[in-house]
């Protein structure tokens, strides 16, 4: 099983599954960032390791960037890294409100 917190500091390449702007096809709400997953990797629920993109604004196939945080939820195993072209940062606040749109329903922190 892989770790989120293990990639802080790595650079990774995110296979986007949900693009900015896709609906989520069970819960309906749309994606207000890149979100997608590293493949080669299990995560804690059995699927692959998920990655949210910050700081592009466009919808992406697949994008290689730097881990800068994780978030992790408290109730489930399923860890979300937090990727970023390199150079940039964010801070834990900024973080929290990028990812509201999908976090705001499970308890979590972020790890850095």
């Amino acid at each position: 099983m892989d770790r989120g917190i293990d990639y802080i500091g790595k650079t990774v390449t995110v296979k986007m599954d949900r693009p900015l702007g896709s609906k989520h096809p069970k819960h309906g709400f749309y994606y207000l960032v890149n979100y997608g997953y590293l493949p080669n990797t299990t995560s804690g629920d059995g699927e692959e390791l998920d990655a949210y993109v910050l700081g592009e604004f466009e919808p992406l196939e697949t994008f290689t960037g730097k881990v800068i945080a994780v978030v992790h939820r408290l109730e489930e195993e399923d860890d979300k890294l937090v990727v970023v072209k390199e150079g940039k940062n964010y801070s834990n606040e900024q973080i929290e409100a990028l990812v509201e749109f999908q976090e705001f329903c499970h308890p979590h922190t972020i790890l850095r």
